[in-house]
């Protein structure tokens, strides 16, 4: 069964969550980061693509809406979709070019892509907890447990 894992952290923290991240995500995947305004989701979408080895300027999405890299193999896509208003707009990204194997979606604001966006192997929601940030993280398919069982610090975060 899949179970919720919780951690509270500061933005130090939340980096070196992501770039702990990193490792599993290299075959590709689908990454889901939820969450209100401020909460952390472009913070954490940085830190993991600098791991990953974005080593050009990683912008924010918000604005294009997409923003793609290349690390060895691996394409990287990085959505904000706060923006859409429907997914239907989503359309006229090519996302259904973009999806293939060896391809890692990082997206912000998921759930305004819903029924046009693949599924989810993990989602991450992202919420203020004072001058912290609180991080569930809730497998979505085999391959998105796999990825919290390499991630030590969630694997032995406490379940919701």
């Amino acid at each position: 069964m899949n179970v919720a894992r919780t951690l509270t952290v500061d933005e130090a923290g939340l980096v070196a969550l992501a770039a702990a991240l990193a490792p599993a995500l290299r075959e590709g995947g689908a990454l889901y980061l939820g969450g209100e305004l401020g909460a952390g989701k472009t913070t954490f979408a940085r830190a993991l693509l600098r791991a990953l080895g974005v080593g050009e300027r990683v912008k924010s999405p918000t604005y294009s809406l997409i923003e793609s890299y290349r690390v060895g193999a691996l394409d990287i896509h990085h959505l904000d979709l706060y923006r859409i208003a429907d997914a239907g707009e989503l359309e006229w990204l090519g996302l259904g070019d973009l999806w293939q194997a060896g391809t890692l979606l990082v997206v912000e604001w998921p759930e305004r892509g819903a029924g046009a966006l693949p599924p989810a192997d993990l989602s991450l929601q992202l919420a203020h907890a004072g001058d912290r940030r609180s991080l569930s993280a809730m497998p979505g398919s085999a391959r998105g447990a796999a990825w919290l069982r390499a991630w030590p610090a969630l694997a032995a975060a406490p379940s919701s």
